[in-house]
């Protein structure tokens, strides 16, 4: 009879895969941390410079287009973060009212569906940024606009004056740890793998009451 050890053993070779991508969602999940934390702070330190500088009477024009973006990139890093967490919003009223083991497949069913949608947010951001199409015009902005009509790499803010991309590049790294986020999270519903331990976020009852 097989013991227990080595039962767990071939469990954890046979879905070592999905390990490997629980590990790859901590590690996005500890950046984001860090990130929120620095956008939070950069934020506040924004907006008291702002209020100082009006104060003064010495306003400074670009404050508040940089608090702006701050908060766009706060948002979007946030959202993938709470993905992660299993703090984004929930309709229970359907899994409310089945058993327990149907509960799971529907929770499975619409894990897998916002999934899907991380991997169209890819998808769609790989047609939109277009790096192939940029690279083959030696990345010549203004050569590549011409031809292909995308004017992403030749705008820039109206007061940083900073290249449009550079800003809007949250999106194709939101959907890049929204995917990994979500594909995590279906590995747990699916049971490939155990619900893994969350560090760094006080989430307390948290996802009891949103989920």
């Amino acid at each position: 009879m097989p013991s227990s050890r080595n039962t767990t053993g071939k469990e954890t070779s046979r879905h070592g895969w999905a390990r490997w991508i629980q590990l790859a969602s901590s590690a996005i999940l500890r950046i984001e941390r860090v990130a929120l934390m620095m956008l939070m702070g950069s934020i506040t330190l924004l907006i008291l410079l702002n209020v100082a500088t009006r104060y003064t009477g010495v306003p400074i024009y670009w404050v508040d287009e940089a608090a702006v973006y701050l908060v766009v990139w706060l948002s979007f890093i946030g959202a993938s973060a709470m993905t992660r967490l299993r703090l984004d919003f929930a309709v229970t009223l359907l899994t409310d009212s089945l058993g327990e083991r149907a509960a799971r497949r529907v929770k499975a069913v619409a894990t897998a569906c916002v999934f899907a949608f991380g991997c169209a947010m890819v998808a769609m951001c790989w047609l939109w940024l277009d790096p192939v199409g940029i690279a083959s015009h030696g990345f010549d902005a203004k050569a590549y606009a011409a031809e292909s009509f995308n004017f992403l790499y030749t705008e820039h803010t109206q007061t940083l004056n900073w290249p449009t991309w550079v800003v809007q590049l949250v999106i194709p790294l939101f959907s890049l740890s929204f995917t990994v986020h979500a594909l995590a999270n279906l590995i747990e519903d699916m049971g490939f793998a155990p619900r893994a331990a969350i560090a760094g976020f006080d989430l307390g009852n948290a996802e009891e009451t949103v989920n």
